[in-house]
Order: C-alpha cells, then structure tokens, then sequence
C-alpha cells in the first residue's frame, strides 16, 4: 500500500502547499480521502484502469474545492465518489452550472452516493462520525493486511479514537499550532493528534491539515512534529508530495 500526500494544508493553499488530499494505491484499486487542490494532482499517479473511489469527511470548501478539477481527468473507469447525507446534492449543486462544467458533460463517467453501512466495497472501510462545526466523518481502511485511518477536521472524540484502535497507520490533523485550544471550531494541535495516537495504539502517526494561517514556515511544521513526538515517538509530518510505504 502507497500513500500519497497530494495536499497537506488547510484553509487554503499557502507557500507550504495545497489544501488536503491524500490519494492511496491498495494495489488493485486507488482510493481518495478528501478532494482540496491537491485533487488536481490524481492523474500524475492513476496511471491505469483500476477503480477509483473518493471518500469526502465533509463539505468545508477548502475538502472539496478541488473537484472542480474532474473536467481534466479522462479515466475510463470513472470516479465513485461517496460522503456523508447531502453529497449528492453538493455535487449536483457545485459541479455544475454556473460553478463548474454539469458532471454529465465531465469526460469521466462519475457516481455519486452518500454513503451507508449497507453499501458494499471490494476493501474494507469504516466510518465514524468526528468532532466538527458540520458533520464530518473520519474513516479505516483495511486492504492487503494493512489499516489505515483519516481523521480531519475534527476536535478529541470518541469517534476517532474508535476508528484508530491498533491502526497501522493514522493520518491525523494539526490545525492548530502547539498548546493552541479552539472548542468553538473543534480542531487538534499536535499534542492532541498524539495522545489520540497513543490511546489508541497506532503504530504510526502522520499529521496533515496545517491550517495555512498559522503554519507559515517549515519551521512551524517542525515544531509541531517535535511537539507530538513529545507524547508519541512515532510520528511524522506530511508534507505535499510525500510518499509512505505502508
């Protein structure tokens, strides 16, 4: 299993990269966790047939904005595409006219679906619903023995720490800079991110989502993994491009 960082910020694209999209190769199919700028990057790595499936945490701009790309893609097997209740309607609303090409003139056959725990995939995938301004939900993916998790947009919860338990992998957000606390607009500093880490037994702990406001120099990334590596040894930081051999 591949994980390709695409996009490693949040808010909006800063001098430190774009806003967050993590594409990974299972080896038989390519799933996506979250469509930012970053998402206009798919195509330098889906490269064959294989299926192609999106899963979306929610529908704060700088988690989306990046489907407006889908007009450049030309893959013959199409993009499933899945999220919490409404996002067949966001997408009927945003790709669309007049803020974007309608998806049935898109040159990919794309399927929209919330999603449900009566759907069925060819790897196994979980979801929990996370500690947000707006529903937004995290995600496990199981697939060639290996587990990995997505959790953004969110403050400490139950639901992320269900989805983390003894995970191989945990791609967690760091909004926030170190000791910063916002209950008002639930996100994790880094100290947060890493005692979830550690409650839940992951082996490895990638922070993403740096809001683009506050991390304004590699140095504060550096801090923020320096930070986490505080409470949990085993972490790192993502930067665009990164690729993670799980």
């Amino acid at each position: 299993m591949r994980v390709i960082f695409l996009g490693t910020m949040g808010w909006y694209d800063g001098r430190l990269g774009n806003t967050l999209c993590v594409l990974v190769d299972t080896g038989r199919e390519y799933v996506i966790f979250d469509a930012g700028t970053g998402f206009s990057k798919i195509d330098h790595y889906i490269k064959d047939k294989r299926p192609v499936y999106l899963f979306l945490s929610h529908f704060h701009l700088d988690h989306i904005i990046g489907l407006h790309a889908l007009n450049k893609f030309v893959f013959p097997q199409g993009i499933k595409v899945f999220g919490p209740k409404g996002t067949r309607k966001m997408f009927n609303l945003v790709i669309n006219t007049p803020y974007s090409k309608p998806i049935r003139k898109l040159k990919s056959k794309i399927l929209v679906k919330d999603i449900s725990r009566g759907l069925k995939f060819p790897f196994d995938i979980e979801y929990e619903k996370l500690l947000h301004t707006t529903v937004c939900y995290g995600y496990r993916l199981s697939a060639g023995g290996k587990t990995l998790v997505f959790c953004t947009d969110t403050g400490e919860c139950k639901g992320m720490l269900a989805l983390a338990k003894n995970a191989d992998l945990l791609i967690a957000e760091s909004s926030l800079l170190p000791g910063v606390i916002d209950r008002g607009w639930p996100h994790l500093n880094p100290e947060q991110a890493a005692r979830a880490a550690r409650a839940a037994k992951v082996k490895k702990l990638v922070l993403v989502h740096f809001d683009a406001g506050d991390y304004l120099k590699e140095s504060d990334i550096r801090l923020a993994k320096e930070s986490a590596r505080k409470i949990f040894k085993n972490t790192i930081a993502a930067r665009d491009g990164l690729i993670y051999k799980l």
